[in-house]
């Protein structure tokens, strides 16, 4: 009987010592509904469930990529970006760092500092813009500060060198301006700069925009990175909201009526009144008519007629 039951239950997949120890446990003589029961009981499988593959999870590639971890990265980038509540950040480089330099010196220190401060708060997209030829050894015309950190940056995926090249002798500048407007207004972020764009807000209606409302200054104050907490003014958005996807807006606070259940204004009344949260804020008079179930009309035609001489 023993063996017929281990018989049994290997054709079923279980293993010998699993059997083994439910049949001392329950008897030689125990039903096999008992011992399947058990077997379940102990969390005990089939060997050929336990090495049946798992279904692999597919993984899309991105098209003309010759890894596929190349492609997630992509993927996952896209994907982080769009769920984010935090707006891209776009630095003018060059405007930050002389700016930080008190505009003499080429401080890549400043840029360090402002991704820094928008790294803190949870900003995943940063990029900063600077013209190519400030890869080139420091000049007593152009000098420039802890060079090494464009080098970090640029490793990191944060700095982006806009083209530049020599004809002749002579340097040829491709308009970085442009691109940090660009990719800020296709990203749907934000510039940080105290450059106003002027020529581009001329150029393009849409930029002109979108310069005017997405533009965040700043400030440097003992290498201390200070945007504005009102960046449109006092009466525009909170530092916070201009920089969130989704604004939140503040709650409303009501300021009580001093007057209470006494006061007479009804609707006309600008003030808080707890005991009308569920009722229509009408006048005293109006409260009365309705409660009388007399018209409107027809009171004010008696007010009328009692006040004539």
């Amino acid at each position: 009987v023993h063996q017929s039951k281990m018989d049994f239950f290997c054709k079923l997949g279980y293993g010998k010592q699993d059997i083994c120890k439910v049949l001392e446990n329950l008897g030689q003589e125990a039903l096999e509904d008992d011992v399947l029961k058990e077997l379940i009981r102990m969390g005990s499988k089939p060997q050929a469930l336990e090495k049946q593959p798992q279904p692999s999870q597919l993984k899309l590639v991105a098209r003309g990529s010759c890894s596929t971890t190349a492609g997630l990265k992509w993927l996952g980038e896209d994907e982080s970006d769009s769920s984010d509540s935090l707006r891209p950040i776009v630095i003018d480089g060059s405007n930050v760092a002389m700016s930080h330099g008190n505009k003499e010196v080429f401080s890549c220190w400043g840029i360090q500092l402002a991704v820094d401060w928008f790294r803190e708060r949870g900003h995943t997209y940063i990029k900063v813009f600077v013209p190519l030829w400030r890869k080139e050894p420091p000049r007593q015309d152009s000098p420039i500060a802890d060079q090494h950190i464009l080098e970090e940056l640029e490793k990191q995926s944060i700095l982006v060198y806009t083209p530049s090249r020599k004809v002749k002798g002579k340097r040829v500048v491709c308009y970085d301006d442009r691109y940090i407007v660009k990719v800020a207004y296709e990203r749907d972020g934000v510039i940080v700069s105290n450059d106003h764009y002027r020529d581009l807000q001329n150029e393009n209606p849409e930029w002109k925009w979108f310069i005017e409302q997405r533009l965040l200054m700043y400030s440097f104050v003992s290498n201390r990175f200070m945007p504005p907490d009102d960046p449109l003014g006092r009466h525009g958005p909170t530092l916070s909201n201009f920089l969130s996807k989704k604004p939140v807006l503040p709650e409303k606070k009501w300021q009580p009526c001093p007057y209470g259940k006494k006061c007479t204004y009804g609707n006309k009344c600008k003030f808080y009144h707890p005991e009308r949260q569920h009722k229509a804020q009408l006048s005293v008079a109006d409260e009365l008519r309705a409660k009388t179930r007399v018209p409107l009309a027809l009171g004010k035609e008696q007010e009328r007629c009692q006040c004539s001489p």
